[in-house]
């Protein structure tokens, strides 16, 4: 696991310096009092095509970006520490003359008075992070990632329910109202995600024969030839407070792991590989989810009639134990059967789709926060 994403910022208790463009500044009409001066977010550009966000209002910073991707040619193999991550901002901040974001040591209370109410705020002497997004890479060997994806496009996630991208390269997972609250994950084809959008770049800024569009095409044919996928996870600050993990310093970042785990682990219930009778009978007796094959038979009848387009009544107590069961293999009954979807991994049996974790090239050039970045004015 390493990380793709980060967005932090700290309250400092001083005014930060001009050093943007342009500023503004807020005035209380009735008393003609000036509000905290505020400068528009701008992108700092690094070498390769990168830039991180910075926003300066009154005396809050706050930078979002990609580090793991920062003065890099791609991030196929990212930064694995959050203090690694905040090193490659600190970098770029100190050459913009600005204070580096630093740790927390303690979390207070105070009163804020808004609106003649009292309102209780949380205050820290750190650094506290919005958001961040988990990546893990996996191999699903040449030419089955679309297939791969299918699969995954089946499963629920976290009661969210997964929607395959129409151009089959990414599958995602929203809530039944399609939103993503507190956590948004998604798994898509690495190869495709380069040629896409990277490549472009690097073709326009250094030209077809430069090493530098040589180098991204190594990365996109490994990618490729592997057939990698990558498992994201943006988490929200919403979830990043349930979990205690806001406060920089004030937490363990292997609070992430488990989280990052049970996602990438989700292709475990996809162990079905012909939809027969006795193949779905035989799975749910090894897997421990019935205990008689007279059980087994039955609950497998529901799976039978559901790939042939029958619907079933939800709220039935009887239907919900045999979905409940099916679903302990990665059968959902309460979503509309495709068999476009379920044909590459479930029924197929010339196909199957063995997903294998992967290490990168000895030619790759890793991430590194220690080296002094080349950075752009």
């Amino acid at each position: 696991m390493f990380f793709d994403w980060l967005e932090i910022y700290q309250d400092f208790d001083f005014e930060l310096p001009l050093v943007a463009d342009r500023a503004y500044q807020n005035i209380d009409t009735a008393t003609g009092e000036g509000g905290a001066i505020c400068q528009p977010a701008w992108q700092h550009e690094g070498s390769f095509c990168t830039s991180i966000k910075i926003r300066i209002s009154g005396n809050r910073l706050t930078v979002s970006g990609n580090p793991s991707r920062y003065g890099r040619l791609d991030n196929l193999f990212g930064l694995k520490s959050l203090d690694e991550c905040v090193a490659v901002y600190n970098r770029v901040l100190r050459s913009l003359g600005l204070p580096e974001f630093t740790k927390c040591t303690k979390v207070w209370h105070m009163t804020d008075k808004v609106s003649g109410s009292a309102k209780l705020r949380q205050m820290t002497d750190g650094a506290v992070l919005k958001e961040v997004h988990t990546t893990t890479n996996r191999a699903a060997g040449e030419g089955c990632s679309d297939d791969y994806l299918k699969g995954l496009s089946t499963l629920n996630y976290r009661n969210s329910v997964p929607r395959l991208h129409t151009n089959g390269k990414t599958v995602d997972w929203l809530s039944k109202k399609g939103a993503a609250n507190l956590i948004y994950p998604s798994v898509y084809d690495k190869a495709h995600e380069l040629g896409l959008h990277l490549l472009p770049k690097v073709l326009r800024k250094y030209g077809p024969e430069s090493t530098e569009v040589e180098y991204v095409r190594d990365v996109i044919r490994f990618c490729s030839e592997n057939g990698i996928v990558r498992f994201e996870q943006k988490i929200k600050g919403r979830q990043l407070t349930r979990m205690n993990a806001r406060y920089w310093g004030l937490f363990d970042q292997s609070i992430f792991q488990p989280l990052q785990s049970e996602f990438v682990s989700i292709d475990s219930r996809l162990q079905v590989e012909a939809m027969t009778l006795e193949s779905i009978s035989e799975r749910l007796i090894s897997s421990g989810t019935v205990e008689t094959t007279r059980a087994a038979n039955t609950t497998a009848m529901y799976a039978i009639q559901w790939m042939h387009g029958q619907r079933f009544d939800l709220q039935k107590s009887q239907v919900q134990t045999h979905r409940a069961r099916l679903r302990n293999i990665g059968i959902d009954i309460a979503h509309a059967c495709d068999i476009s979807r379920f044909s590459p991994v479930y029924i197929v049996k010339a196909k199957k789709v063995e997903v294998q974790e992967v290490s990168a090239p000895s030619w790759y050039r890793h991430a590194d926060a220690r080296p002094n970045l080349q950075l752009v004015a």
